[in-house]
Formats: structure tokens, sequence, C-alpha cells
């Protein structure tokens, strides 16, 4: 997209009380892929308790379908994944092809990315960085969510290296129709600045949230001037990362969903919602109820005296 101005929403089926995805508003990635604003991380989805880490205690099965199945009955079409989200017994990828493929509602966008690897243990490995070892990942992710094809996929970069070897792999397969469109995960402006120039970025994944990163805002914008999606991760969680928001709250998160009659949850997601259309929102969980408010924080409003209170606690808590 060429504008940060956010294209009309696509027409629920259904009322707007039964998908209240659509509330969230909509952006169109890589400038062809209409995505509601609100999509559904899937980190969480094969264990129980902290996620990525070894000897992870599975999810049932049953319950992560019906997770999934929900998602998309609330209008959520845009599910980020990975093939190293997984635990043992469960594969989010594999979850994702089971509940919602055969075939795959024809507006959702799935998002992957490639880089970091684990093995069969859960423990991790050394992350890919050869083109080959790099093409391995996108085949794997395609053979486990079952498709010829991946709408998204980003490069999650360690460090400050550069990623132009690794960038420019990922945008030969690009080139040969195994990738629709390019992004990138936890980078620097540099980062981006040397991916454009070797293919089109269509999103930008980093951590970000209220206390999160507040050096980032200019970076946010940045994207935003230039058509790609900001996409944060652990905009609830916050500094508990993978495992969850289990920090004490910040009262000033606590106000003002106190004021709107809303968890603190729904006030980080829809506070997350009101740095740009450009930014998008992907809360993970296991739990239907939490779902239901994770999706309904799309309507939330906040008012600049909200936000105002809450920019003071994104900028005190760096």
């Amino acid at each position: 997209m060429s504008t940060t101005e956010p294209i009309e929403p696509i027409e629920p089926t259904g009322t707007a009380a039964a998908r209240p995805a659509a509330s969230s508003g909509t952006w169109l990635l890589g400038g062809d892929l209409p995505v509601r604003r609100i999509g559904f991380g899937s980190m969480r989805l094969p264990q129980r308790g902290e996620a990525l880490v070894e000897h992870a205690v599975p999810r049932d099965r049953d319950s992560a379908i019906a997770v999934l199945r929900k998602a998309v009955e609330l209008g959520v079409n845009h599910i980020d994944t990975a093939a190293f989200y997984f635990s043992p017994l469960r594969s989010a990828n594999e979850l994702i092809n089971t509940a919602l493929g055969g075939p795959y509602p024809d507006d959702l966008v799935i998002a992957t990315k490639v880089g970091p690897a684990r093995d069969a243990t859960g423990a991790w490995a050394e992350h890919a960085r050869t083109p080959a070892a790099l093409r391995a990942q996108v085949e794997e992710n395609l053979r486990q969510l079952g498709r010829d094809h991946l709408d998204l996929v980003n490069l999650r970069v360690l460090g400050t290296d550069s990623v132009a070897e690794r960038f420019g792999a990922l945008a030969e397969l690009r080139e040969a129709g195994l990738i629709r469109h390019l992004g990138l995960s936890n980078i620097t402006p540099a980062h981006l600045a040397e991916a454009q120039a070797i293919a089109p970025v269509a999103c930008v994944q980093n951590m970000y949230g209220i206390g999160v990163r507040p050096e980032y805002a200019d970076f946010v914008r940045h994207c935003g001037d230039q058509g790609i999606a900001f996409v944060p991760f652990y905009a609830i969680a916050a500094a508990g990362r993978q495992g969850g928001a289990t920090a004490a709250e910040r009262d000033e998160v606590l106000a003002v969903a106190k004021a709107h009659g809303a968890d603190p949850a729904q006030v980080r997601i829809a506070w997350t919602l009101h740095q740009g259309p450009h930014v998008l929102a992907i809360p993970g969980t296991g739990d239907p109820d939490h779902l239901a408010a994770n999706v309904a924080a799309g309507a939330l409003t906040l008012t600049p005296e909200d936000l105002a209170l809450l920019d003071t606690a994104h900028h005190e808590a760096a």
C-alpha cells in the first residue's frame, strides 16, 4: 500500500455481533491481501503454560482445534504461526491445517516465519542462515500447512548481522511462486532498508507494546508511511514474553480498563491498534473466553485522555 489510510472492512458473513473481528477495521497486507486488524497468534496453542520450551505440556488437541475454528467464526482471517511452534505431540501448523484446511477459507491469510530452529526434543538448534536451510524451512511449513504456497513469510532475525543473503534467498522463493509476500521479524530500521533494496517488504514483526521499546515509536510510524504492516508481538505479555502476562499490571492500564469496563489485556490490544491503521494485533490464547475478549478489544475506542495516560505508562516503564 502507498497510504496509511485503512480500506473498508471486509463484509462479514452474518451479523457484526457474530463476527466482531470486523470492528477492528482492515489492512491491505502486501497491497492485495485484506486482513482484519485483529488476528490470532498460534504460538501458545500447542502447549499449556510457557511457550517454546523443552518438555512443554501439550494442550488438549480438540480444545486447540476448537479455538482456531472459533477465531474464524469471530471473523479473524489473519493467523500467525511457525514450524517451530510445537510441543510434544502438538504442532501449531498441523493444528491449523486440521482445524481450517480442506479447504481453507478463501479469505484466510496465514503468516509464518523462518530462521529459528528446534530439534525433536524442543531444544533450540542452529539458526537457519543458508539458502538451502531456509528453503527447507519454507518447504516444511508448506508440508505441515498443506498448502502449495505461503501467503507471508517473515524472516526472523537474531542480532544485527546483514540480512541480505537470507532475505535474498527468500526473494528467490517468492519469484518461484512458493511465497506470496515477504516480511521481517525482530529487526532494526537498518535491516528493513537492506531488505527493501532486494524485494518488497509487506510486514515487520517486532516486540512492541505499552512499556516495551518506546524508542521504536518512530520506526512504527515509518513502516506506516511506507505502507508496511507493523505487527507487534508480546503486546499483551510485555516483559513476560512467551511466559505470558505475569507481572503486576500498571495503574494507568488498570484505570483505563475500569473506565471502559474492560480488562487490561483488552486495553493493551486497543492501545496497539490506536498506534496506526497499519498496526495489526495477533494476540494468542488457547482459551475460548480469552479469545472472544481479545477479538472484542477491536471495538474498544480509547479517548485522547486514555491515550495520554497510557502513553505516559509506555514511556515511564522503559
